[in-house]
């Protein structure tokens, strides 16, 4: 009775984890938020679809979109900007990904400074007023790189747009 216990003990937190990843899915990017959330923006191996989940570590809050249809990759958007040179030239490494929502606009972001090597990571909600209201994100947590959606069939904007 004791090793079924034990058992069940590990696969709790293994099938709650299990809601940001399903097997045919991997991770673009993804990081644990300052208020113990967690963002996972994921895709379908065969890139079928892309999905935006957040939530707790134990549930899944939100996803965008619901359907996991080849339609969903025309509802983000990513633009980036790199700038090499150091310091010296004001370095920079710029991603950052936009969708809206229930008339909220959700802008996830990875930026990078070589003036005062400085990393970030966060999502802004902006909502249909203006008002926003950030989410920052544990720099040190996150896995993957937004720069992956160059070559997928997200729209991609030029930084000056």
């Amino acid at each position: 009775m004791k090793k079924y216990l034990i058992i069940f003990a590990f696969l709790i937190p293994i099938s709650f984890w299990a809601q940001y990843l399903l097997p045919n899915e991997e991770v673009i990017y993804s990081f644990e938020t300052k208020n113990g959330k967690k963002m996972s923006l994921v895709k379908d191996k065969q890139n079928k679809y892309i999905q935006y989940r957040f939530g707790s570590k134990t549930k899944v809050e939100m996803e965008f979109p619901k359907d996991r249809t080849k339609e969903s990759w025309k509802k983000f958007t990513y633009k980036s900007y790199h700038r090499g040179g150091g310091k010296q030239n004001a370095g920079m490494n710029l991603d950052y990904l936009s969708f809206t929502n229930n008339n909220y606009k959700y802008l996830l972001s990875r930026t990078y400074s070589a003036e005062d090597e400085s990393f970030s990571t966060g999502i802004t909600v902006t909502d249909s007023k203006g008002k926003e209201t950030e989410i920052p994100g544990i720099y040190k947590s996150f896995k993957g790189c937004m720069c992956n959606l160059q070559d997928t069939d997200v729209k991609k904007e030029d930084f000056g747009q």
